[in-house]
């Protein structure tokens, strides 16, 4: 089942930080991007954090799935979506320590 756009629409006003965050479509689904870090999917309305340490403590109580057949367990987020203030807290702590996106090489 596919991402509905009222979803994502929904995750980005949560998280709060319209100039940094986007998002783009992938096959149904959504990667959320802050400032070109891939920090989180959305998959079948559902939102994937790309697992951190420091966002495994923050979390505490950590869900891990799958957000598709193939991919590597991420942090299933679904009982603080509507606590704004939590899961802007999240995304700071994530993309804090993911590493800078590779420059992309030229054709």
């Amino acid at each position: 089942m596919a991402s509905d756009q009222k979803f994502v629409d929904f995750i980005i006003d949560q998280i709060d930080y319209s100039e940094h965050v986007i998002y783009k479509k992938m096959f149904g689904e959504y990667g959320l991007y802050f400032d070109g870090k891939l920090f989180a999917l959305v998959c079948d309305n559902k939102l994937f954090v790309k697992p951190t340490l420091a966002g495994r403590a923050y979390i505490t109580d950590v869900v891990e799935a799958l957000p598709y057949p193939g991919a590597k367990n991420q942090f299933l987020i679904e009982e603080r979506l509507e606590d704004r203030d939590w899961l802007k807290k999240l995304v700071n702590i994530t993309v804090a320590e993911l590493p800078e996106p590779k420059p992309k090489k030229k054709k």
